[in-house]
């Protein structure tokens, strides 16, 4: 070899790795700005439960960018960007069909109807510790036929309540005193009730620790009682208590098991076979979770106490799992099952009845037609996302009495007349459809249907099979 090849040969070595040092150096770089998009602070999305945005990241005047941003995150004191006050809004119009409520029996006719719900609330921060939170509501049902306290709370109070947060070295701790609510897992048992109108709400002293995978929970609470007679006179008392000891971990990666103890008590109690004051001691355990296509939620309750002058003792099960295909529209195949004890030995000084204590009437369906007490139930369902923002689902109800020594229920644990201690455990089948579709980050629509075939017991009642039809429009500022 020459010398001038030699020369040509160190030139081409020395372009090739100055070229790959580039190219490093261009792919580092790449990868730092996208993972700085990827931490760059975005807008929060709308919730159900409005105290769990986070408004602070629109002290960053380039995040202003809708109408109104101005209200969203209004600064206290300049030298802190934690603190603000956020203004918001929700406004739901719902208009609902039922053909038959509680199947026809007991006189319910025939209604068609509209509900209307809006909701204002101030997220004052005060610093990154200390913020307060209030909420007002106003509920209304337009031609209604039969309007319960859960349809109709004219200009009310909803949620009041001051808020510390402090994050220590060995793990977060939260705390929030006043009327707020709360919201255990699909909310089977423990929920804000936003299927109806009114939402629940407790007046309670509540506590949180979160460390590592760790987190604790316990409050003490009087359930909020719904009043239509002035403004601003919903209320709680002693007679209605609920308080709750929680436990969550999570276990084999993001999944999460959890076990809860809560003490009910309620005064004035009725049911089919027992009535007066109501104390339940509550043990629950749950396990919820996701891996690769499969999801699935298993969630187990026992009741034990008394009713008035009985003893108590009830369970419930619940599971919820699902499969979803590699494919065209991501189809979900997905099963349901239910099962609530009943009063299978009446008159014997023992309600085998459960308690679904604040159960979400939308875990079955919008319709109301079915309660989570003296049940099997069983619920194949097959949902897909034919567009972006669109899902569709469709489902087949099967529903048997878990004793025919008790009563058929519906929603939230209202007895069937005349169906406790005669027919079949068969209750009835239904066939559910709805669309759920969001038009942009702020209003989103939904449709559901459902007919229930009721079977024989219930005609033997004097009831029918029914039809319901729900069509929605929600809107979130």
């Amino acid at each position: 070899m020459t010398a001038a090849g030699g020369e040509r040969g160190e030139v081409r070595r020395a372009v090739r790795v100055r070229s790959a040092l580039l190219a490093s150096v261009a792919l580092i770089a790449f990868g730092s700005l996208a993972r700085a998009a990827d931490d760059a602070p975005a807008r929060p999305a709308i919730q159900s439960n409005r105290w769990a945005e986070d408004w602070s990241v629109l002290a960053d005047p380039k995040l202003r960018t809708e109408p109104f941003d101005s209200l969203k995150y209004v600064p206290l004191w300049v030298s802190d960007p934690k603190s603000y006050v956020s203004f918001g809004a929700n406004l739901r119009e719902r208009f609902e069909f039922n053909d038959a409520p509680a199947f026809g029996t007991a006189g319910n006719a025939r209604d068609s109807y509209v509900i209307h719900r809006l909701q204002v609330h101030a997220d004052v921060h005060f610093d990154a510790n200390w913020r307060a939170f209030v909420q007002l509501e106003d509920d209304r049902a337009f031609d209604k036929l039969n309007v319960t306290s859960v349809d109709q709370d004219r200009v009310d109070l909803r949620l009041a309540f001051l808020e510390y947060t402090k994050q220590f070295s060995g793990g977060l701790l939260k705390a929030r005193f006043g009327r707020q609510d709360f919201a255990f897992d699909l909310q089977r048992f423990v929920s804000s009730r936003d299927g109806p109108n009114v939402r629940q709400s407790f007046d309670a002293v509540w506590a949180d620790w979160e460390t590592g995978t760790w987190r604790f929970i316990g409050f003490v609470s009087r359930p909020v009682q719904y009043f239509d007679d002035r403004p601003f006179d919903d209320r709680s008392s002693d007679q209605f208590r609920f308080s709750t000891l929680r436990i969550e971990r999570k276990v084999l990666g993001n999944n999460e098991l959890s076990a809860y103890y809560s003490l009910y008590e309620r005064a004035g109690a009725r049911y089919v076979d027992a009535t007066g004051d109501e104390r339940r001691h509550i043990f629950d355990i749950r396990f919820a979770g996701k891996q690769g296509p499969l999801d699935w939620d298993l969630e187990a309750m026992g009741q034990t106490g008394q009713v008035g002058a009985s003893a108590g003792r009830a369970w419930a099960v619940g599971a919820r799992a699902g499969y979803t295909l590699p494919a065209t529209w991501q189809p979900r195949l997905g099963l349901q099952f239910d099962a609530a004890s009943g009063d299978d030995r009446p008159n014997d000084g023992v309600v085998g009845t459960f308690n679904p204590l604040f159960p979400n009437g939308y875990y079955f369906t919008l319709a109301g037609f079915t309660g989570y007490a003296n049940l099997v139930h069983l619920k194949p369902s097959i949902t897909v996302s034919p567009a972006n923002r669109l899902k569709l689902m469709a489902a087949v109800g099967l529903q048997w009495r878990a004793t025919t020594a008790d009563a058929i229920y519906v929603q939230p644990n209202v007895p069937v007349a005349g169906t406790a201690g005669v027919g079949s455990a068969w209750t009835g089948a239904y066939v559910q459809l709805r669309l759920d579709y969001a038009f942009d980050a702020h209003l989103t629509g939904a449709i559901e249907a459902v007919h229930f075939e009721v079977g024989d017991t219930i005609r033997t009642a004097g009831g029918r099979s029914s039809d319901y039809l729900g069509a929605q429009l929600q809107y979130g500022w």
